[in-house]
């Protein structure tokens, strides 16, 4: 349990900052603390402060400060991190389990990794500005797929545990009519990826079997069968059996692969696989501890419309030139809630495009060259051990070793703290070694010298003359990554050209504001970025020793106790790696509590029909039955609906899902009422935190009656979106439910419901961010940017309401954080779609807001507060400009079907084109407003056609003739 009420200094500035320099609060906010007042009188309010008192309800009002840390400087802050992280001891680990050190190219590190060009992108829902980085997932997808030997891949999943989580219940999902229960996993599998299945599997009545595949699996009995390759002890086995066996019962075999293996190892979709995942976090993504990496999903084809995740497919423009996109996304929860394919709202976008490079930048052959080392160093000490009387338990393995200590094991042991080498121990007295990329010689030595004290030194002629042994059956022989993008790219300036030849084709928070609602796209300073390339934050394994890991532990205890004063709850839990992971891991703690007093009956979500669609979602994964909630005509919560659903549910009500404030963008009256009406029928509030950014500084969750809510630190607390990944979703809870908080066994968490991810901390790394962010911005800094963000959105609504009608509104006319436009009368009007309004403000230079979601024909803008006086006024202008052009379809001076909305994205091919024979001048087209001309953004290609990439599904590289 975390104490929310740490004993802090007062909220004084005790920051040092060099003199004359701004605090970081006025670097983070957009608009001049002076032109606050002035653009709340244009929204009809005499000041800030007055607009804030008629938007947030005064029953729910924070009637104090924050109680957190002092606010620290720009400098202050990194500071005294540097000071907590310097507590982690970097000893070099050779635990393996599925996590490596490795070499990030320098060009990788630099151009994409530490490059807010690459960081601060948005999902890439719209396709035409985000060509560079799906084509960079695209190469991610094809590494994938090449590498495993499958059909196709998704772009990426969070972890390993996660993804062989997902795996299992599309597995389950696919029985048809049968009725097996029973997954098998392969005692040989990672212990934590053994145990996030079974967090995953309990809800939906699976039942987890884990044992040898040899002795134990009975096929007849298994609906699917997971097994590790290599296996978590290095063993590299022979599975042919297994697979004949499964594939004779129709019993769906899921492997988990080590990836760099896969260049010397026959690929598991050439034995049998028929689902494949694992993760990339060894091709160039540094440890941090656990996380951020990217994990991955390869299956057959006839698994294509299952696939969880996002996936990326080629299309045609309106030129018919090759255009990407997300596709196949009626799968996808925003579009089938309850009854999709799986609840991930995110993923690891970033990560997956630094794989991607490194396999551009590597090629295959530096691959097999990789891996080939890899393997002759785990081979070349294993034969040493061998002489000197320390037998391994296998002979056939790619990287890692299991030695025999017998009863030198504690001395071996005693030696490798003393060295600062970190080795795996196995309950049988046995000592695991994995090699990696990073290892060098004199490691080698060390580790040999822990065995064997004096016993040589290796030569790096002695291990090149090192032989590769992997049984001739399991050895590879197919080619891989065949495409020229794979092999064309060696030298760094060729790199560096084309990660800056795919950035120039991407939007990002680099050229202008991405106004979506719901989704907070603000600043991400450099100064909160900065420490996540540190080495005692990157160079950490997640199963290190906790003496070694002491700054980690320091900084995810602050970080709860400061997530917990803001909410005004008890208990956290950082491990959740998403929005949808946290909704996911409140409910399972819910359904922990109600387990242990004797109401596991309770199985009724209550879910407004406003809700994200990861809701319903996550609600069905969780093992609970979804019913619907009304909202009024106002876009509240509907009262009636909901105590006649939980009076009609009351003996079985778990929790209600509610979004606060509201996903309309509005601070509901009512939401006291709410709590107070599931509460009375003994069920829980579970509050969606997509939307805390609205409430930080002046209300608290636990104060209006939440028992639990997720917080999405990459968007209220400035983690970056990373063009649809990393995230992290941490859940804040009440006392009671403090004990089913998520976590792996044994690693210091009470808890009974199970890990929701591989590292106990999950995305570890970027925690430093939020963390940073808080410090710097202090308790008046964080509730001047919620206040802010209330005002950019009203200043906003205020400015369009004349050319768009604002949909919802407070009882006092105010707007929260966010807005809705409603476009369906222009529609109706002209014939111009909410959809052609998106692709015409690519011409403008801006992201369109959020696209009819929650109401369909409207769009739903967020300005949040990081976004200055000016941009908003541009972005203002632009649709005011575009509200000019529906008008001249209307009125018949631009044609229905051939004008500048609906012929947009206008490209740089079409200007130069030698005729031009629209309806209106290249002008018009490309240089829409004034502003463009000085800072013009060329969208790569025209409008896709997303039915086409639907009905002719490519999901890899295209083939050399198109390339």
């Amino acid at each position: 349990m975390i104490n929310r009420k740490p004993a802090h200094a007062p909220n004084t500035d005790s920051s040092t900052a060099v003199s004359g320099a701004l605090p970081f609060q006025a670097r983070h906010i957009g608009p001049r603390e002076t032109e606050w007042d002035e653009m709340a009188q244009s929204c009809g309010f005499s000041s800030l402060d007055e607009l804030i008192d008629h938007t947030v309800p005064a029953g729910i009002r924070f009637k104090s400060d924050l109680n957190l840390p002092p606010t620290l400087s720009e400098h202050g802050a990194l500071t005294e991190l540097k000071g907590v992280m310097s507590k982690n001891h970097t000893a070099r680990s050779f635990i393996g389990l599925g996590y490596y050190d490795t070499v990030t190219p320098a060009p990788i590190l630099r151009n994409i990794l530490e490059n807010p060009g690459w960081y601060t992108q948005y999902t890439p829902y719209q396709a035409e500005i985000a060509q560079g980085r799906l084509e960079a997932l695209l190469n991610f997808q094809t590494l994938i797929v090449d590498l495993t030997g499958m059909e196709i891949a998704n772009a990426s999943l969070l972890d390993e545990g996660t993804a062989a989580a997902e795996a299992c219940v599309l597995a389950f999902r696919s029985r048809g009519s049968e009725t097996r229960n029973r997954f098998f996993i392969s005692d040989g599998t990672h212990p934590q990826t053994i145990d996030v299945v079974r967090t995953r599997a309990e809800p939906l009545g699976v039942q987890v079997v884990v044992g040898s595949e040899d002795r134990d699996y009975d096929a007849t009995q298994c609906f699917g069968i997971l097994l590790q390759y290599p296996g978590t002890d290095g063993l590299v086995k022979d599975y042919s059996a297994v697979t004949l066996k499964a594939r004779h019962e129709k019993s769906v075999v899921i492997v988990a692969a080590d990836l760099l293996s896969l260049a010397l190892l026959k690929p598991p979709g050439e034995w049998g696989a028929d689902i494949v995942v694992g993760n990339s976090q060894r091709f160039g993504v540094p440890l941090g501890f656990g996380g951020p990496h990217a994990a991955f999903f390869a299956t057959r084809d006839e698994f294509k419309r299952q696939i969880p995740g996002r996936l990326i497919g080629v299309s045609k423009d309106a030129d018919g030139n090759n255009g990407y996109r997300l596709t196949l996304q009626t799968r996808e929860q925003h579009i089938r809630r309850d009854k999709a394919t799986s609840n991930i709202c995110t993923a690891q976008v970033l990560l997956a495009v630094m794989a991607s490079m490194y396999a551009v930048y590597h090629g295959p052959e530096g691959l097999r060259a990789i891996a080939t080392r890899v393997h002759k160093l785990a081979r070349t000490i294993q034969d040493r051990l061998k002489k000197n009387g320390f037998a391994s338990v296998h002979s056939s393995f790619f990287d890692t070793i299991r030695v025999s200590a017998r009863e030198k094991r504690e001395e071996i042991l005693a030696r490798s703290k003393k060295a600062s080498i970190n080795l795996r121990s196995f309950a049988d007295g046995s000592l695991g070694i994995a090699l990696d990329e990073a290892t060098t010689l004199s490691e080698l030595n060390a580790l040999l010298d822990l065995f064997v004290p004096g016993a040589g030194v290796v030569t790096e002629s002695e291990l090149s003359a090192t032989a590769v042994e992997i049984p001739a059956n399991l050895l590879r022989t197919s080619d891989f990554l065949t495409h020229p993008i794979f092999r064309t790219h060696r030298s760094e300036a060729e790199l560096t050209r084309y990660i800056h030849k795919l950035q120039k084709r991407d939007l990002s928070l680099t050229h202008s504001m991405i106004p979506l609602g719901s989704c907070t796209m603000k600043l991400n300073a450099a100064s909160e970025m900065l420490p996540v390339t540190w080495s005692e934050v990157g160079r950490v394994h997640p199963f290190a020793p906790a003496e070694q890991t002491e700054g980690y532990a320091d900084l995810t205890n602050s970080l709860k106790q400061m997530l917990c004063e803001i909410t005004g709850l008890d208990g956290c839990s950082l491990q959740p790696n998403s929005g949808a992971q946290g909704e996911y891991a409140g409910l399972l703690s819910i359904r922990g509590y109600l387990k242990s007093i004797g109401q596991e009956s309770r199985n009724v979500v209550l879910i407004p029909e406003s809700a994200h669609g990861t809701n319903p979602a996550s609600a069905v994964l969780a093992g609970f039955k979804v019913v619907p909630v009304k909202c009024d005509k106002v876009g509240s919560v509907d009262l009636p609906d909901l105590r006649a659903k939980a009076e009609e549910h009351k003996a079985n009500v778990a929790a209600l899902m509610v979004t606060y404030p509201s996903t309309h963008g509005v601070f509901e009256e009512g939401i006291i009422e709410i709590c107070k009406i599931v509460h009375g029928v003994g069920g829980q509030v579970y509050m969606d935190g997509a939307n805390l950014n609205a409430q930080v500084g002046l209300c608290r969750a636990a104060e209006f009656g939440v028992d639990v809510c997720h917080i999405n630190l990459h968007k209220t607390f400035c983690i970056p979106h990373g063009g649809g990944g990393p995230g992290v979703g941490p859940i804040c809870v009440k006392k009671h439910l403090v004990p089913f908080l998520p976590g792996i066994p044994g690693a210091g968490q009470a808890n009974t419901v199970g890990p929701v991810s591989a590292a106990n901390e999950g995305s570890a790394s970027i925690l430093v961010i939020p963390w940073v962010y808080i410090r710097m911005m202090g308790a008046k800094g964080l509730e001047s940017a919620t206040k802010v963000a209330i005002l950019n959105a009203n200043y906003v609504a205020n400015r369009l309401q004349e050319y768009y009608p604002v949909m919802y509104r407070g009882v006092n006319g105010t707007v929260a954080h966010e807005c809705i436009l409603d476009l369906r009368k222009l529609q109706e009007e002209s014939g111009i779609e909410v959809g052609d309004v998106a692709k015409r403000l690519m011409d403008y230079g801006f992201h369109a807001p959020t696209v009819s979601w929650p109401v369909a024909g409207t769009l739903m803008v967020e300005p949040t507060e990081s976004e200055s006086r000016g941009e908003l006024d541009r972005f203002c202008d632009a649709m005011i400009l575009i509200h000019a052009e529906i008008l001249a379809v209307k009125d018949g001076r631009y044609p229905r079907d051939n004008n500048p909305l609906k012929n947009s994205p206008h490209t740089a091919a079409m200007l130069t084109t030698e005729t031009w024979e629209l309806p209106y001048s290249r002008e018009v087209a490309v240089f829409p407003a004034p502003w463009v001309k000085e800072n013009k953004f060329w969208p790569a290609v025209r409008r896709i056609d997303n039915v086409y990439g639907d009905r002719n599904l490519f999901c890899t590289c295209s083939p050399m003739t198109e390339a």
